[in-house]
Protein backbone atom coordinates (compact mmCIF):
# COMPACT_ATOMS: atom_id res chain seq x y z
CA UNK A 1 0.00 0.00 0.00
CA UNK A 2 1.31 3.43 -0.92
CA UNK A 3 2.59 5.68 1.86
CA UNK A 4 0.27 8.67 2.14
CA UNK A 5 1.62 12.14 2.91
CA UNK A 6 -0.34 15.18 4.00
CA UNK A 7 0.57 18.31 2.05
CA UNK A 8 -0.14 21.98 2.74
CA UNK A 9 0.19 24.79 0.19
CA UNK A 10 1.01 28.20 1.63
CA UNK A 11 0.65 30.46 -1.40
CA UNK A 12 -1.70 29.67 -4.27
CA UNK A 13 -0.57 32.06 -6.98
CA UNK A 14 0.59 31.01 -10.43
CA UNK A 15 3.18 28.59 -9.04
CA UNK A 16 0.95 27.17 -6.31
CA UNK A 17 -1.85 26.47 -8.77
CA UNK A 18 0.60 24.98 -11.27
CA UNK A 19 1.80 22.67 -8.49
CA UNK A 20 -1.78 21.62 -7.72
CA UNK A 21 -2.34 20.77 -11.40
CA UNK A 22 0.94 18.85 -11.57
CA UNK A 23 0.10 16.86 -8.45
CA UNK A 24 -3.19 15.85 -10.03
CA UNK A 25 -1.67 14.91 -13.40
CA UNK A 26 1.24 12.98 -11.84
CA UNK A 27 -0.71 11.23 -9.08
CA UNK A 28 -0.92 7.80 -10.73
CA UNK A 29 2.72 7.92 -11.80
CA UNK A 30 3.81 8.89 -8.28
CA UNK A 31 1.83 5.99 -6.83
CA UNK A 32 3.23 3.45 -9.27
CA UNK A 33 6.86 4.55 -9.37
CA UNK A 34 7.42 5.74 -5.82
CA UNK A 35 4.74 3.92 -3.81
CA UNK A 36 3.71 7.35 -2.59
CA UNK A 37 0.32 9.04 -2.32
CA UNK A 38 -0.89 12.32 -0.86
CA UNK A 39 -3.78 14.40 0.31
CA UNK A 40 -3.78 18.20 0.57
CA UNK A 41 -4.94 19.20 4.05
CA UNK A 42 -4.63 22.96 3.62
CA UNK A 43 -4.38 25.77 1.07
CA UNK A 44 -3.72 29.39 2.03
CA UNK A 45 -3.99 32.26 -0.45
CA UNK A 46 -3.09 35.91 -0.23
CA UNK A 47 -6.45 37.28 -1.33
CA UNK A 48 -8.92 34.38 -1.71
CA UNK A 49 -9.03 33.01 1.81
CA UNK A 50 -7.74 29.75 3.24
CA UNK A 51 -9.10 26.25 3.65
CA UNK A 52 -8.27 23.43 6.06
CA UNK A 53 -9.64 19.92 5.71
CA UNK A 54 -7.94 17.10 7.67
CA UNK A 55 -9.35 14.37 5.40
CA UNK A 56 -8.13 16.12 2.24
CA UNK A 57 -9.27 19.00 0.04
CA UNK A 58 -10.55 18.50 -3.48
CA UNK A 59 -7.83 20.16 -5.57
CA UNK A 60 -10.09 20.47 -8.62
CA UNK A 61 -12.68 22.35 -6.57
CA UNK A 62 -9.96 24.59 -5.11
CA UNK A 63 -8.62 25.42 -8.58
CA UNK A 64 -12.11 26.10 -9.92
CA UNK A 65 -12.97 28.30 -6.94
CA UNK A 66 -9.83 30.35 -7.44
CA UNK A 67 -10.54 30.69 -11.16
CA UNK A 68 -13.85 32.45 -10.42
CA UNK A 69 -12.28 34.43 -7.56
CA UNK A 70 -14.37 32.65 -4.92
CA UNK A 71 -13.22 32.46 -1.31
CA UNK A 72 -11.54 29.12 -0.59
CA UNK A 73 -12.75 29.17 3.01
CA UNK A 74 -16.01 27.65 1.77
CA UNK A 75 -14.05 24.42 1.23
CA UNK A 76 -12.84 24.34 4.84
CA UNK A 77 -14.31 21.85 7.31
CA UNK A 78 -12.71 23.54 10.32
CA UNK A 79 -12.39 27.21 11.19
CA UNK A 80 -10.21 28.87 8.55
CA UNK A 81 -6.98 30.35 9.96
CA UNK A 82 -6.69 34.10 10.37
CA UNK A 83 -3.01 34.29 9.35
CA UNK A 84 -0.21 32.22 7.84
CA UNK A 85 1.33 31.11 11.14
CA UNK A 86 -2.04 29.88 12.38
CA UNK A 87 -2.41 28.06 9.06
CA UNK A 88 0.89 26.23 9.62
CA UNK A 89 -0.05 25.37 13.19
CA UNK A 90 -3.37 23.83 12.14
CA UNK A 91 -2.74 22.26 8.73
CA UNK A 92 -1.46 18.97 10.24
CA UNK A 93 0.80 18.41 7.24
CA UNK A 94 3.87 16.27 6.63
CA UNK A 95 5.14 18.65 3.94
CA UNK A 96 4.71 22.40 3.65
CA UNK A 97 5.08 24.07 0.25
CA UNK A 98 5.93 27.71 0.98
CA UNK A 99 5.40 29.96 -2.04
CA UNK A 100 4.73 33.42 -0.68
CA UNK A 101 6.22 36.59 -2.26
CA UNK A 102 9.96 37.14 -1.80
CA UNK A 103 11.46 39.80 0.46
CA UNK A 104 14.89 40.86 -0.78
CA UNK A 105 15.64 42.69 2.48
CA UNK A 106 15.16 40.01 5.14
CA UNK A 107 13.36 36.98 3.71
CA UNK A 108 10.34 37.50 5.94
CA UNK A 109 7.72 36.28 6.61
CA UNK A 110 8.87 33.16 4.73
CA UNK A 111 11.73 32.53 7.18
CA UNK A 112 9.24 32.41 10.06
CA UNK A 113 6.93 30.15 8.04
CA UNK A 114 9.65 27.60 7.35
CA UNK A 115 11.04 27.75 10.88
CA UNK A 116 7.64 27.05 12.42
CA UNK A 117 6.92 24.21 9.98
CA UNK A 118 10.25 22.54 10.74
CA UNK A 119 9.72 22.94 14.47
CA UNK A 120 6.38 21.18 14.03
CA UNK A 121 8.04 18.26 12.25
CA UNK A 122 7.27 19.03 8.61
CA UNK A 123 9.49 18.77 5.59
CA UNK A 124 9.65 22.21 3.95
CA UNK A 125 9.85 22.94 0.23
CA UNK A 126 9.96 26.48 -1.16
CA UNK A 127 10.35 28.50 -4.34
CA UNK A 128 11.03 31.58 -2.19
CA UNK A 129 14.62 32.80 -2.45
CA UNK A 130 14.46 34.94 0.70
CA UNK A 131 14.84 32.16 3.29
CA UNK A 132 17.72 30.59 1.37
CA UNK A 133 19.65 33.86 1.31
CA UNK A 134 18.78 35.14 4.77
CA UNK A 135 18.44 31.97 6.86
CA UNK A 136 20.09 29.03 5.07
CA UNK A 137 22.45 27.99 7.93
CA UNK A 138 19.74 28.28 10.58
CA UNK A 139 17.03 26.45 8.63
CA UNK A 140 19.43 23.75 7.42
CA UNK A 141 20.59 23.10 11.00
CA UNK A 142 17.01 23.00 12.26
CA UNK A 143 15.98 20.60 9.49
CA UNK A 144 18.88 18.30 10.35
CA UNK A 145 18.04 18.41 14.07
CA UNK A 146 14.42 17.52 13.32
CA UNK A 147 15.29 14.83 10.78
CA UNK A 148 13.44 16.72 8.08
CA UNK A 149 14.29 18.23 4.68
CA UNK A 150 14.68 21.88 3.74
CA UNK A 151 14.68 21.96 -0.07
CA UNK A 152 14.49 24.85 -2.53
CA UNK A 153 15.27 23.68 -6.06
CA UNK A 154 12.78 26.11 -7.62
CA UNK A 155 14.45 29.24 -6.24
CA UNK A 156 16.96 29.51 -9.11
CA UNK A 157 16.26 28.52 -12.73
CA UNK A 158 12.77 27.26 -11.92
CA UNK A 159 12.74 23.47 -12.12
CA UNK A 160 16.25 22.96 -13.50
CA UNK A 161 18.26 20.76 -11.07
CA UNK A 162 20.87 23.32 -10.02
CA UNK A 163 21.10 22.58 -6.30
CA UNK A 164 20.35 18.86 -6.52
CA UNK A 165 23.01 18.46 -9.21
CA UNK A 166 25.66 19.72 -6.81
CA UNK A 167 24.14 17.91 -3.84
CA UNK A 168 23.80 14.50 -5.52
CA UNK A 169 25.64 14.28 -8.86
CA UNK A 170 28.88 16.14 -8.12
CA UNK A 171 30.30 14.76 -4.86
CA UNK A 172 33.63 16.25 -3.74
CA UNK A 173 33.46 18.94 -6.44
CA UNK A 174 34.26 22.49 -5.29
CA UNK A 175 32.59 25.34 -7.14
CA UNK A 176 35.10 28.02 -8.10
CA UNK A 177 32.90 30.34 -10.16
CA UNK A 178 29.70 30.64 -12.13
CA UNK A 179 28.36 32.95 -14.81
CA UNK A 180 24.94 33.05 -16.36
CA UNK A 181 21.63 34.64 -17.31
CA UNK A 182 19.28 34.02 -14.39
CA UNK A 183 16.47 36.56 -14.79
CA UNK A 184 13.87 35.63 -17.41
CA UNK A 185 12.13 38.99 -17.46
CA UNK A 186 15.17 41.07 -18.37
CA UNK A 187 16.27 38.50 -20.92
CA UNK A 188 12.86 38.68 -22.58
CA UNK A 189 12.93 42.50 -22.56
CA UNK A 190 16.35 42.54 -24.25
CA UNK A 191 15.16 39.96 -26.80
CA UNK A 192 12.09 42.09 -27.60
CA UNK A 193 14.31 45.15 -28.01
CA UNK A 194 16.33 43.22 -30.59
CA UNK A 195 13.05 42.70 -32.44
CA UNK A 196 12.45 46.44 -32.59
CA UNK A 197 10.53 47.32 -29.44
CA UNK A 198 11.58 50.21 -27.25
CA UNK A 199 12.56 49.50 -23.65
CA UNK A 200 9.19 50.81 -22.47
CA UNK A 201 7.34 48.81 -25.12
CA UNK A 202 9.22 45.63 -24.21
CA UNK A 203 8.43 46.07 -20.52
CA UNK A 204 4.75 46.66 -21.31
CA UNK A 205 4.60 43.53 -23.48
CA UNK A 206 6.27 41.44 -20.76
CA UNK A 207 3.64 42.72 -18.33
CA UNK A 208 0.80 41.95 -20.74
CA UNK A 209 1.81 38.30 -21.07
CA UNK A 210 2.35 37.89 -17.32
CA UNK A 211 6.13 37.63 -17.31
CA UNK A 212 6.82 41.02 -15.68
CA UNK A 213 5.14 42.26 -12.52
CA UNK A 214 2.98 45.39 -12.39
CA UNK A 215 6.01 46.95 -10.70
CA UNK A 216 8.90 45.45 -12.70
CA UNK A 217 11.67 47.19 -10.75
CA UNK A 218 12.74 44.01 -8.93
CA UNK A 219 13.66 42.50 -12.29
CA UNK A 220 14.87 45.43 -14.37
CA UNK A 221 16.94 46.92 -11.52
CA UNK A 222 18.66 43.58 -10.97
CA UNK A 223 17.32 42.67 -7.52
CA UNK A 224 15.87 39.31 -8.57
CA UNK A 225 19.13 38.40 -10.28
CA UNK A 226 21.13 39.56 -7.26
CA UNK A 227 19.17 37.43 -4.81
CA UNK A 228 19.60 34.41 -7.09
CA UNK A 229 23.35 35.04 -7.14
CA UNK A 230 23.25 35.31 -3.35
CA UNK A 231 21.43 31.98 -3.08
CA UNK A 232 23.93 30.18 -5.33
CA UNK A 233 26.91 31.64 -3.48
CA UNK A 234 25.45 30.98 -0.03
CA UNK A 235 24.61 27.34 -0.75
CA UNK A 236 27.00 26.11 -3.43
CA UNK A 237 30.06 28.15 -2.43
CA UNK A 238 29.29 27.97 1.31
CA UNK A 239 29.79 31.71 1.65
CA UNK A 240 26.90 33.74 3.09
CA UNK A 241 26.10 36.62 0.75
CA UNK A 242 23.24 39.11 0.89
CA UNK A 243 21.73 40.76 -2.22
CA UNK A 244 22.99 44.24 -1.23
CA UNK A 245 26.54 42.83 -1.22
CA UNK A 246 26.27 41.98 -4.93
CA UNK A 247 27.68 44.61 -7.30
CA UNK A 248 24.34 45.26 -9.00
CA UNK A 249 23.29 47.19 -12.08
CA UNK A 250 20.03 46.71 -13.95
CA UNK A 251 19.11 47.24 -17.60
CA UNK A 252 17.36 50.65 -17.43
CA UNK A 253 20.31 52.35 -19.12
CA UNK A 254 20.27 50.02 -22.17
CA UNK A 255 18.74 51.79 -25.18
CA UNK A 256 17.37 50.47 -28.45
CA UNK A 257 20.38 52.05 -30.16
CA UNK A 258 22.73 50.11 -27.85
CA UNK A 259 20.97 46.86 -28.67
CA UNK A 260 21.02 47.40 -32.44
CA UNK A 261 24.63 48.57 -32.50
CA UNK A 262 25.61 45.45 -30.59
CA UNK A 263 23.75 43.20 -33.03
CA UNK A 264 25.53 44.81 -35.96
CA UNK A 265 28.79 43.83 -34.31
CA UNK A 266 27.50 40.24 -33.88
CA UNK A 267 27.09 40.71 -30.13
CA UNK A 268 24.17 40.79 -27.72
CA UNK A 269 23.33 42.54 -24.46
CA UNK A 270 22.64 40.23 -21.54
CA UNK A 271 22.14 40.82 -17.82
CA UNK A 272 25.04 38.67 -16.68
CA UNK A 273 25.19 37.18 -13.19
CA UNK A 274 28.57 36.03 -11.93
CA UNK A 275 30.53 35.07 -8.84
CA UNK A 276 34.04 33.77 -8.27
CA UNK A 277 36.44 32.99 -5.49
CA UNK A 278 39.33 35.46 -5.28
CA UNK A 279 41.74 34.44 -2.53
CA UNK A 280 39.47 33.88 0.49
CA UNK A 281 36.63 36.11 -0.73
CA UNK A 282 33.79 35.75 -3.20
CA UNK A 283 33.13 38.65 -5.55
CA UNK A 284 29.72 38.73 -7.18
CA UNK A 285 28.02 40.97 -9.70
CA UNK A 286 24.89 41.48 -11.78
CA UNK A 287 25.59 43.73 -14.77
CA UNK A 288 24.43 44.26 -18.36
CA UNK A 289 27.21 43.15 -20.69
CA UNK A 290 27.80 42.61 -24.37
CA UNK A 291 28.51 38.94 -25.10
CA UNK A 292 30.26 37.56 -28.17
CA UNK A 293 28.68 35.04 -30.56
CA UNK A 294 31.03 32.38 -29.16
CA UNK A 295 29.70 32.90 -25.63
CA UNK A 296 27.24 30.20 -24.36
CA UNK A 297 24.95 33.03 -23.23
CA UNK A 298 24.66 34.47 -26.77
CA UNK A 299 21.91 32.03 -27.79
CA UNK A 300 19.93 32.28 -24.54
CA UNK A 301 16.84 34.14 -25.77
CA UNK A 302 13.41 35.10 -24.50
CA UNK A 303 12.59 33.77 -21.05
CA UNK A 304 15.28 31.10 -21.21
CA UNK A 305 18.14 31.03 -18.73
CA UNK A 306 21.55 29.39 -18.45
CA UNK A 307 24.49 29.17 -16.09
CA UNK A 308 28.05 27.94 -16.59
CA UNK A 309 29.81 26.43 -13.58
CA UNK A 310 33.58 26.09 -13.14
CA UNK A 311 34.75 23.63 -10.49
CA UNK A 312 38.05 22.22 -9.31
CA UNK A 313 37.41 18.87 -11.03
CA UNK A 314 35.49 19.66 -14.23
CA UNK A 315 35.83 22.16 -17.01
CA UNK A 316 32.98 24.47 -17.95
CA UNK A 317 29.63 22.84 -17.25
CA UNK A 318 26.62 24.72 -18.65
CA UNK A 319 23.01 24.13 -17.62
CA UNK A 320 20.33 25.67 -19.86
CA UNK A 321 16.58 25.91 -19.39
CA UNK A 322 14.44 27.01 -22.32
CA UNK A 323 11.23 29.03 -21.89
CA UNK A 324 10.43 28.17 -18.26
CA UNK A 325 7.18 29.13 -16.58
CA UNK A 326 5.08 28.33 -13.52
CA UNK A 327 4.83 24.70 -14.67
CA UNK A 328 8.60 24.24 -14.56
CA UNK A 329 8.83 25.95 -11.17
CA UNK A 330 6.09 23.60 -9.98
CA UNK A 331 8.10 20.62 -11.18
CA UNK A 332 11.03 21.72 -9.01
CA UNK A 333 8.68 21.74 -6.02
CA UNK A 334 7.33 18.30 -6.90
CA UNK A 335 10.85 16.90 -7.28
CA UNK A 336 11.82 18.33 -3.88
CA UNK A 337 8.76 16.71 -2.30
CA UNK A 338 9.66 13.30 -3.69
CA UNK A 339 13.31 13.67 -2.73
CA UNK A 340 12.28 14.72 0.80
CA UNK A 341 10.07 11.72 1.50
CA UNK A 342 11.91 8.97 -0.38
Amino acid sequence: MAQEYKLALLGFGNVGRALAKLLLSKRDEIRQKYNCDFIVTGIATGSHGSALRPDGLDLEKALNAFAVQADLSALSTIKPPSNSLEFIQNCDADVLFENTPVSYEDGQPAVDHLRLALERGMHVVTANKGPVVHAYPELSALAKAKGRAFLFESTVMDGAPVFSMWREALPAATLRSFRGVLNSTTNLILTLMEQGKTFEGAVAHAQEIGIAETDPSGDIDGWDAAIKVSALVSVLMNKPLKPFEVDRQGIRSITSEDVMESLRANKRWKLVCSAQWEADQVTASVKPMEVEASDPLFTVMGTSSAVTFESDVLGALTLTEEDPGPHTTAYGLLADFLNAVR
